[in-house]
C-alpha cells in the first residue's frame, strides 16, 4: 500500500502550500490531462490518467511511495474521496479540499446555495436527475457526458425552466450562460459544467432556512382534510383512503407520480410535499384549476395536464408510480403497460374491484386488495357523521 495518499482539490486558482508541498514529494500522481499537466506534478513521478477510479485505486494500493490523487473542486463532494475510502480499496487518506464546483457556479450566479437540491445525472439514470429539477424551484446537476444541459432540457419537455450553465468552472475557458431550458438542445456544451436550474412555483426559502436543501413543509402530517384543498373527495374516497394510498405509493424524491383523476388535487399535492415529481391528469377543467390552485396554495410544483386517460397518458414521460383516482380497469390496464412500480386504484363495489385487480394480475403485478370504510363521528355527540367505503387495490410491479 502506498505510504500516503493525497487527494487535492484543484479549483483553478493557485495550489496552497500544503497541496504543493504533497505534490512536490508524489511517486505517484493520478488526474485527468489538465492536472497531470500543472507545472507542480514532479517529472518523475509514475502518472496515471483517471478514467476508472476502481482500477486507479487498486494501482495505488501497490503502488510504494506517496500517491496523489488530483480532483475538480471539493473531492469530498460527489468525488474521489469516497471510492478511495472504500472497504474494497482499504486507503486512509488525506484531503485538501477546493471550492466545490457547485459553489462555483453559484457564486458566479450570484445566488445563494442553501436552498438548493444537488444532483449527480449520468446516462443511465438522468430520468431522476429530471424528476428532482421538475419538483424543486432551485436544483444544481453535476453534468456527465450524455447527460448534459440538452438532455436535461429535452427530457423536461414543456416543463420549461431557466438554465445556468457553467462550463469548465476555474478554467481559462470558463464561460456562463444563462438561457430557457427550450434553449438548450439547441447548443453544443462543453464538459465539465454544472447546470443550475430554477423556476416553477415552489417556496423559497426567506430570510434563510435552518437546513441545507429543502425545508420541511409548514403544515405538519399529509392526509388532510378535503377542506384543506378547498374542495371535495370524489365518491367513495376519504382522507383514510388517500393516506392509505399514498403509504402504497411511497413518493420519494427522484420519482414521477402519475394522479390520474386528481380530482380537488389533494393526492397529487401530497405526493408533491414528499419531495416527488408529480403529473396530474383530470378531463375536467375545473378540477385542473383546483389541482394548479392548491399546488401553490400549499406551494409545490407540479404539472397539470387536461385529457381523458388513456389516451391522454401516450405523450406522459415514464412514471415511477401511479395513482387511478378514476377511469377504471381500461386505465389502470394502459398504465401497467407503462411498467411503473406501483399502482394504486379504488373501486366503489366489488364487480369493478375485481375488474381492477384483473388488469393488474395481467399486466404482471402482484394485487392486494383491501375494503376500507371509515365513519367520520360528531364527537359532541358521538354519532355517524359520514361514512366512506371502498375497495383499495394496489398492484406492485412482480418484474422490471
Amino acid at each position: 500500500m502506498a505510504d500516503r495518499v493525497t487527494v487535492i482539490g484543484w479549483d483553478g486558482s493557485p495550489l496552497t502550500d500544503a497541496a504543493r508541498s504533497a505534490l512536490g514529494a508524489a511517486t505517484l500522481v493520478a488526474g485527468a490531462a489538465h492536472h497531470l499537466a500543472l507545472p507542480e506534478v514532479p517529472p518523475a513521478a509514475e502518472r496515471i490518467r483517471l478514467g476508472s477510479i476502481d482500477l486507479a485505486a487498486r494501482r495505488i494500493a501497490q503502488h510504494r511511495g506517496s500517491a496523489v490523487v488530483l480532483a475538480d473542486g471539493d473531492p469530498g463532494f460527489f468525488g474521489v474521496v469516497r471510492t478511495l475510502r472504500g472497504p474494497e480499496h482499504g486507503l486512509e487518506v488525506e484531503v485538501v479540499p477546493a471550492v466545490s464546483s457547485v459553489a462555483a457556479a453559484f457564486a458566479r450566479a450570484g445566488m445563494p446555495w442553501d436552498d438548493a437540491q444537488i444532483v449527480v445525472a449520468h446516462s443511465r439514470d438522468l430520468r431522476r436527475a429530471v424528476n428532482v429539477c421538475r419538483a424543486h424551484p432551485k436544483v444544481a446537476v453535476l453534468t456527465s457526458p450524455g447527460a448534459g444541459p440538452a438532455e436535461l432540457a429535452l427530457l423536461l419537455g414543456p416543463v420549461h425552466r431557466t438554465f445556468v450553465i457553467c462550463e469548465e468552472l476555474g478554467t481559462d475557458r470558463e464561460e456562463v450562460t444563462v438561457l430557457t431550458s427550450d434553449r438548450a438542445v439547441d447548443h453544443v456544451w462543453r464538459d465539465p459544467n454544472v447546470v443550475i436550474v430554477i423556476g416553477g412555483s415552489g417556496t423559497p426559502v426567506r430570510g434563510g432556512g435552518w437546513i441545507a436543501g429543502r425545508d420541511p413543509s409548514a403544515v405538519r402530517g399529509w392526509a388532510l382534510p378535503a377542506d384543506a384543498y378547498a374542495g371535495r373527495p370524489g365518491e367513495g374516497e376519504s382522507t383514510e383512503l388517500r393516506a392509505a394510498q399514498l403509504a402504497r405509493l411511497g413518493p420519494r424524491v427522484g420519482d414521477l407520480v402519475w394522479d390520474i383523476g386528481s380530482g380537488s388535487g389533494a393526492a397529487a399535492v401530497e405526493a408533491a410535499r414528499f419531495g416527488a415529481a408529480v403529473i396530474a391528469v383530470d378531463h375536467d377543467p375545473e378540477a385542473c384549476h383546483r389541482t394548479t390552485a392548491a399546488a401553490r396554495h400549499h406551494g409545490v410544483q407540479l404539472q397539470v395536464v387536461q385529457g381523458a386517460a388513456p389516451q391522454v397518458l401516450e405523450d406522459l414521460p415514464e412514471p415511477d408510480v401511479v395513482r387511478v383516482g378514476g377511469g377504471g380497469a381500461p386505465v389502470v390496464a394502459a398504465c401497467a403497460d407503462r411498467r411503473p412500480e406501483r399502482i394504486v386504484a379504488h373501486a366503489a363495489t366489488r364487480d369493478d374491484a375485481e375488474a381492477i385487480g384483473r388488469a393488474l394480475a395481467e399486466g404482471g403485478y402482484t394485487v392486494e386488495c383491501t375494503l376500507l370504510q371509515a365513519v367520520e363521528l360528531d364527537t359532541a355527540a358521538w354519532t355517524e357523521r359520514e361514512r366512506a367505503v371502498a375497495f383499495l387495490l394496489s398492484g406492485r410491479r412482480t418484474h422490471p
